[in-house]
């Protein structure tokens, strides 16, 4: 039986360059990519879409537009990781833990398939299940009651031109860099879309992100307002233990931030593609969730893999690091 075919449309950005290296050692597959010269000739994107068995879109929204316009017809498997499609109707939002995990039986017999993004990862495996299971009372989250989220990122999520401007010599770059930089100042981030029709809210949330000088890892912190939670920190917790439990990708920790001298490093995940919930406060009556990732790993390329593996029916971990996390 032939192996299944994948085809990487934007395998010379961070994502599809990350995605290539999981997919090179593996022997159940084979990957396509196109040369230097023909990778934007939408004559060879479209063979290479209507040829492969799945298609990973590395690509800006309109490229990913463009290449869903060319796979039309074909029998392809399409994973974008743009924001094009994320709330779009007919694509599946690709987090496999979400509804109690059934979402992968939506993934499993999807032909298109939109990959969150990194932030909205976060906020929406903390979120999503508190309001489905009721712990979190939605009706009280509109207008000033809304969310709140605080997200710090490795300033590889910002692709190759971020890159570069953070790793050339510390005296040729602007100082500026040296410490965390707030962004999405307007309020207008492009992921609020999906954070909002993920968890079924009425608001969107108050949106902090921030990028720092570190290349990998990502922490996304939520304060869970007590007007709209109905318990404590201890059944957040129980529903994340439900939820996640000790998962293959995303996984409850009851002890999160141990040995870290009371801190929660947004670099403790670098390099592995799962993710570690937690849940600290309750003594004071305020309770944070806390998700930690690679942004690189679980909020992009990891997930893309792990979205595949479930599209074309391999193990939903076939590629995936998920052995260097340095939490416990």
């Amino acid at each position: 039986m032939p192996k299944p075919l994948v085809f990487i449309d934007g395998a010379a950005g961070t994502t599809g360059l990350r995605i290539a290296d999981r997919l090179a050692s593996r022997d159940d597959l084979d990957v396509l990519t196109l040369s230097e010269e023909k990778r934007k000739d939408p004559a060879a994107r479209r063979d290479a879409l209507h040829s492969c068995d799945a298609a990973v879109l590395c690509l800006p929204d309109d490229a990913a537009r463009e290449a869903v316009a060319l796979a039309e017809g074909s029998r392809a498997v399409l994973i974008d990781t743009s924001t094009a499609h994320r709330t779009a109707s007919g694509w599946v939002y690709g987090f496999p833990e979400l509804e109690g995990g059934a979402r992968r039986d939506a993934i499993r017999a999807s032909r298109r398939i939109a990959n969150p993004g990194c932030h909205a990862s976060g906020f929406v495996a903390l979120v999503e299940p508190l309001v489905r299971s009721g712990l979190l009372r939605r009706e009280a989250l509109g207008g000033g009651g809304a969310l709140s989220c605080f997200s710090l990122t490795g300033y590889t999520g910002g692709g190759k031109k971020m890159i570069a401007q953070y790793e050339v010599s510390r005296d040729e770059r602007d100082p500026l860099l040296a410490a965390p930089r707030l962004y999405g100042l307007s309020q207008a981030h492009k992921h609020l879309p999906e954070m909002v029709a993920q968890c079924s809210l009425s608001a969107s949330p108050a949106f902090c992100p921030v990028v720092a000088d570190f290349p990998c890892g990502m922490e996304v912190l939520v304060p869970l307002p007590d007007n709209a939670l109905r318990g404590g920190a201890d059944a957040v917790a129980a529903v994340y233990r439900e939820t996640y439990g000790d998962g293959p990708v995303v996984r409850f920790s009851g002890n999160a931030g141990e040995g870290e001298g009371g801190f929660l490093s947004a670099a403790a995940m670098a390099g592995c593609d799962g993710m570690e919930i937690s849940v600290h406060g309750g003594a004071s009556g305020r309770v944070v969730a806390v998700a930690r990732f690679d942004n690189l790993g679980k909020g992009a390329s990891g997930a893309a893999v792990q979205n595949l593996n479930i599209a074309l029916g391999f193990p939903e971990t076939a590629g995936l690091d998920l052995t260097v996390c340095s939490v416990a």
